[in-house]
Parts: structure tokens; C-alpha cells; sequence
């Protein structure tokens, strides 16, 4: 069994070219706002690692990125590849490369309306030269006829190597592919002038907690509830988990729904790596999983969802295909 290396950083340069109910929800709180490798060989394994952590590359040379391949666990992986094909598309370009008009082009080439690039917000820069690497795709959302994938990327641009982060790419089903219909970007907010002592112990706890650039960002906006910030404390003693999305990048309902998700209001959190296995790898252990579950459970999470339905009072544990790549961990204050 092979397993995801936290230190195995990829050599990047500007190379990439390109159902049932999303995250639950306590139904208790009405109104909710928000701005939004695997160990197996079917993808490539890129290090995620904490931002500001490596050195900066320097402004003539990009790192080389690899396209993102889906799990053979995949369920549906043809709509998850066709949103991170565009998402490559839109946050690659060459020198000279940046802008709106020029992202429509790439869109189009790709063979996606030139009009999505209008809402790609943050991924297009201003940088004369960039390289997107998707760190994980994971849905939000998976129905018959639409699904919401979210897209976690991390972006490299001249003298930059901490850019990035997740979209919201909304699909419906369509042959002989599926349509993208909107992005939504994530929206983290500006970092918080003072943060609890449970964010900064996360920031801090790069060897066991790993963030992607807009969770990051989240949690340096000091607008995730300790009650999460804690649990990933109480889980890292015992794993080390790679977080896809927190608050920023999700959507905003649980998906099909109009029950408000806990994510945006800063309440849960969903880990796709679990001590160097992904979750979705057919490879990595269940015991590995289901204990990771019963984990979440003990460390205060009221609603805890996954690939594995696990006996439970009430709604603690749950299951559907949108859960079957992550670990969901809500709380409900």
C-alpha cells in the first residue's frame, strides 16, 4: 500500500493544461452567510503543506504541476474531472497569459462556455505567469441531474508559492457531458487582528494539521468556531489529517436542500487524508476510517459523516455518495 508523503513536494512549472445530499447541517440555526491523492496510482500525490512553509521559487521558473486523475472509488469521476479540468484551464496560463479576456480563450479551448472565466474571481490573478495544482476534488453535492464539486487548488505564480483556492463548481447533467454551470469562488474574509488560542495552536501545528490555502485562510480570519478549531487539536494528537474545506468554498446549503450547512458559519470541517491515506483509496484501511468517525464523535462533533455508516444515536454518524471521498465533522455550536 503506498500513502500520501507530506514531504515529497512536486517540481512545478507552468505545465498543466489543460446522488444524495451534500455536508449536513443543524436545521436549529436558520440563516447561515458566507462569502464559499489518494494513496492509490490513479492520481498523482502532490504535498500540501502549510502555507510559508517552503521557500519561494524564484520568479523565472514555476514548479511543474501534474494534472489531477480522479480514485478508481470515484463514484461518477467524469463530473469531477470535468470540473477540474476547467479550474486547471482557467488558473494556468503562460507569460503574458493573465486576464480576463485571455481565461475566457482558455475556457473555450477547453470546451466550456468562455463566460465561466467571468466568475473565477481570486484564481485569476494579476501575475504575467501562473500553475494551478489541484490538491483534491471533492463533492459537495452529488445528485442525478447536478452536483457541486469542490475544487481544492493551490496556485503558483512568480516569487509565489502559498497562492490558491477552493471553488465551488456547480454541474448539471448533460450528454454527452455534464454542463459547468457556476464557480464560486472561495471568500475566507481578511485575516482577524487577534485569533483564540485554538486557531493559533492549528496555524502552528503544521506537522500534524495541514491546511490548503483557502482553510488557511479561514482559519486566519478567526471566523471558524473553537468548537472545530478544538477537535482538529483533539484528532491531530493521534493522526495526522489533511483538511479540504472548512468554512470558505462550500456551499452554503447543504446541497439539493435548503437546510443551512455548518461549514459556512465556521462549524465543521471535512478531511480527506487521514495519517498518509487518502479516504477515498480503496487501499486504506476501513478500521483506519471508522475509528478515525468514532474519533470525530468523542471530540465533541454532533454529526459525523462518511464513506462507512456507523451505528449511532440519533444523526451522530451518516452516509451517502457525497461523503464517500471525506470526512465530515459538524457541530451545532
Amino acid at each position: 500500500m503506498t500513502s500520501i508523503s507530506r514531504r515529497g513536494v512536486l517540481a512545478l512549472g507552468a505545465g498543466v493544461v489543460a446522488g444524495v445530499a451534500g455536508c449536513t447541517s443543524s436545521a436549529r440555526h436558520p440563516t447561515a452567510t458566507a462569502s464559499s491523492p489518494p494513496s492509490s496510482s490513479a492520481r498523482p500525490s502532490p504535498t500540501l503543506t502549510h502555507p510559508g512553509t517552503r521557500p519561494s521559487p524564484s520568479a523565472s521558473a514555476l514548479h511543474v504541476t501534474a494534472p489531477w486523475r480522479p480514485s478508481p472509488n470515484d463514484i461518477q469521476p467524469e463530473v469531477k474531472l470535468r470540473a477540474v479540468r476547467l479550474i486547471e484551464a482557467l488558473g494556468t496560463w503562460p507569460l503574458g497569459g493573465q486576464g480576463v479576456d485571455a481565461a475566457r480563450k482558455r475556457a473555450a479551448a477547453a470546451g466550456y462556455d468562455p463566460a465561466l472565466a467571468d466568475q473565477a474571481g481570486g484564481l485569476l490573478t494579476g501575475a504575467p505567469q501562473a500553475a494551478v495544482q489541484v490538491l483534491e476534488a471533492q463533492y459537495g453535492g452529488i445528485l442525478s441531474d447536478s452536483a457541486s464539486v469542490l475544487v481544492v487548488c493551490r496556485q503558483y505564480t512568480p516569487g509565489n508559492d502559498t497562492g490558491g483556492t477552493t471553488v465551488d463548481v456547480r454541474l448539471s447533467a448533460a450528454k454527452p457531458v455534464w454542463n459547468v454551470t457556476a464557480l464560486h469562488p472561495a471568500v475566507p474574509g481578511p485575516p482577524a487582528s487577534s485569533l483564540s488560542g485554538a486557531a493559533r495552536a492549528v496555524l502552528a501545528d503544521v506537522e500534524a494539521i495541514t491546511l490548503p490555502p483557502a482553510a488557511h485562510a479561514d482559519v486566519l480570519s478567526g471566523n471558524v468556531h473553537d468548537s472545530a478549531l478544538n477537535a482538529m487539536l483533539t484528532l491531530a494528537r493521534s493522526h495526522r489529517i489533511m483538511l479540504s474545506v472548512v468554512r470558505s468554498g462550500h456551499p452554503i446549503y447543504v446541497f439539493g436542500t435548503n437546510r443551512p450547512s455548518d461549514h459556512p458559519m465556521g462549524r465543521a470541517f471535512d478531511v480527506w487524508t487521514i495519517d498518509g491515506h487518502a479516504v477515498i483509496d480503496p487501499a486504506t484501511p476501513r478500521s483506519l476510517v471508522e475509528s478515525f468517525m468514532r474519533a470525530a464523535a468523542a471530540a465533541g462533533s454532533y454529526n459525523v459523516g462518511g464513506p462507512y455508516l456507523l451505528p449511532g444515536a440519533g444523526n451522530q454518524f451518516f452516509s451517502d455518495d457525497t461523503h464517500h471521498d471525506h470526512v465530515h465533522v459538524g457541530f451545532d455550536f
